[in-house]
């Protein structure tokens, strides 16, 4: 049994970095430490060392003078993750398909049920329940540092799957491609997995960039 020792930095961190995945803390706008040191009931200090994680996370920009503020979305970005994801994530997901134990099968179907219960009623919850979800499906290709790749552009990933899910009826669609995708993946037909998870992808772009570009 392993012990996981978490700093009040790292909760911090957790915190407003889920404020700001979901919008809570709008783009462009300053991070205002006194009122968050207050909410959370904590100094600067610990406050200070979150912030700057996650600058290095790219979800913050710090200005000399002037202090944090929420790096903004932008369809040059949203371009690049997709465009990684989608020359990692398929194909990860197609031999995962094939490799996965009966463990790994009922891990990525416990995602899936833990994605449809946030959608239903837990909406702060989507975002990170997505990314689990995804990664449970490529996590079995037995490629550690895919893996690692995939789990980092999920990240990247979870502000724009909040902006793509915020028009209606995007919850339904994506929800009818993730239990195509976990049928195939589940049936180890590592062939239309690929597909599938390809598809789902691309689409998502697609619909960020009319989105995006009309921001």
């Amino acid at each position: 049994m392993s012990l996981v020792v978490r700093t009040l930095a790292d909760r911090i961190f957790d915190l407003v970095r889920e404020k700001v995945v979901s919008g809570e803390l709008a783009q462009d706008q300053p991070i205002r430490q006194d009122a968050l040191a207050a909410e959370f009931g904590v100094s600067k200090i610990p406050l200070r060392e979150a912030l700057a994680r996650l600058e290095q996370e790219n979800l913050l920009v710090s200005h000399a003078n002037r202090g944090y503020f929420v790096r903004a979305m932008s369809a040059d970005e949203a371009e690049e993750i997709y465009a990684l994801r989608l020359a990692i994530e398929p194909a990860a997901v197609g031999l995962a398909a094939l490799a996965a134990t009966d463990a790994e099968r009922a891990a990525a179907t416990a995602a899936m049920d833990a994605l449809d219960k946030a959608a239903a009623g837990q909406a702060e919850q989507v975002a990170m329940r997505n990314r689990e979800f995804h990664v449970a499906l490529a996590r079995p290709c037995r490629r550690v540092l895919t893996v690692q790749l995939i789990k980092r552009l999920q990240f990247l990933s979870e502000r724009y799957t909040v902006a793509h899910l915020a028009p209606a009826g995007r919850g339904d669609r994506a929800h009818d491609e993730h239990s195509g995708l976990l049928q195939a993946w589940l049936a180890g037909d590592a062939a239309r997995a690929e597909e599938l998870a390809a598809a789902h992808i691309t689409g998502t772009l697609q619909d960020l960039r009319q989105q995006l570009h009309q921001t």
